[in-house]
């Protein structure tokens, strides 16, 4: 794979393919030698280190799970250190948050490439492809998608750890944005940046719609120790219940995922409004049907909002009008979800003018990082019907 600066731009772009053999040096070489694997040394104030530790804890946990400094290649498990640090700046480039792209694109520089025959560079273009729509489009992922992996021979556990891997990239993406936003720092314009877009109305018209696991999960009866643990932990939480069989295939990724769930994912019963209208909000834009259905039946709010939701953003934008709160909320979090990149203090003005101190910005606009996290995984392993 090919690593090349774009003349005045400020960050990196990956190829699927190299031409050239000659190594070209990444954009920050020291981006890649930081303490910090998740906020990447961001520097956060003492009272917000303290308020937010078990958190932050758990997500540097995270990091260090699907991102490790060596990775075994087995049979059951393929993916090398270049495959989880390539998807990892694919994905990083979606979202436009410099500082990840400089660290993904610094460790990803000396990591040795797969070799040049036909079956490597299929594989590469097939993970590449992937990753990107579903970080930039899930909607597009479906069965066919899913195929695609196994013919590059992408196992169950890989596929897995390869969705758990682009869901966690958009979290720690969001996590930075929301955190350098908090700071005042300027938002830096990178060219060629897509916003996302939302997903098409008609997926939310055809009534609500349950999941179904698209591959095999992990039986109770023939799984180890370590899954059974895994299981008894993740099963109970109603975020988790549907998903945790099939993600059990990696029992690390799903213990650093299921820490952070307990932590910002009350069942919806006990959740409140403005926690419940981020799910919907996340599910809606990002086309994670299933997931909206929940929040939407949960919903103890003015009752019309999931159904203006469904139609579309013209719709709840007039609805906002006579709702300053939760049109500060919306406003935050679609810019959050679509286009991480571009979130900036300005996003953040509104929420405080409707009273909420620092610490519940926080928690909101990270559970819709988390919610956004859900979302892959929901539509990158399943279906909704």
């Amino acid at each position: 794979m090919e690593q090349r600066r774009i003349s005045g731009k400020g960050h990196w772009y990956h190829e699927t393919q190299s031409s050239r053999s000659d190594a070209v040096l990444p954009l920050v070489p020291e981006a890649a030698f930081i303490q910090d694997r998740f906020l990447l040394d961001l520097a956060l104030s003492i009272e917000q280190r303290t308020t937010e530790a078990d958190w932050l804890c758990v997500a540097r946990n995270a990091a260090e799970c699907l991102l490790p400094e060596s990775t075994p290649v087995t049979r059951l498990n393929t993916l090398s250190c270049y495959d989880r640090l390539s998807t990892a700046l694919t994905v990083a480039q979606v979202y436009g948050v410099q500082r990840l792209c400089n660290h993904y694109a610094a460790r990803l520089a000396p990591q040795p490439g797969p070799d040049s025959s036909r079956e490597s560079n299929r594989r590469l273009t097939q993970i590449t492809q992937y990753a990107r729509q579903l970080a930039s489009q899930p909607t597009l992922i479906d069965d066919n998608s899913r195929q695609q992996l196994d013919e590059v021979a992408l196992s169950i556990n890989d596929i897995v750890t390869f969705n758990q891997l682009i869901g966690f990239i958009g979290f720690q993406a969001r996590v930075i944005a929301v955190f350098q936003a908090l700071q005042g720092l300027p938002v830096r314009w990178l060219p060629g940046l897509d916003m996302q877009q939302d997903a098409s109305a008609e997926l939310f018209l055809e009534g609500d719609k349950s999941w179904q696991p698209a591959l095999p999960a992990v039986e109770q009866r023939y799984a180890n120790s370590q899954q059974l643990e895994a299981l008894n932990f993740s099963e109970p939480q109603q975020a988790l219940r549907d998903l945790s069989g099939l993600l059990a295939n990696d029992v690390s990724a799903l213990h650093a995922l299921s820490q952070l769930t307990r932590l910002f994912c009350l069942p919806t019963a006990q959740a409140n409004d403005d926690t419940i209208l981020v799910g919907l909000l996340t599910a809606r834009i990002n086309g994670s049907v299933s997931c909206f259905t929940d929040f939407a039946l949960a919903w103890r709010g003015e009752s019309h909002l999931p159904e203006t939701m469904r139609n579309g953003e013209r719709a709840l934008q007039a609805w906002c009008h006579n709702h300053p709160r939760e049109r500060a909320i919306i406003q935050a979090v679609r810019v959050l979800t679509r286009s991480p990149g571009s979130f900036s203090a300005a996003q953040l003005q509104p929420l405080y003018e409707q009273g909420f101190n620092e610490h519940d910005i926080v928690k909101l606009l990270v559970s819709s990082g988390l919610y956004g996290w859900l979302n892959r995984l929901k539509i990158g392993l399943g279906n909704a019907s």
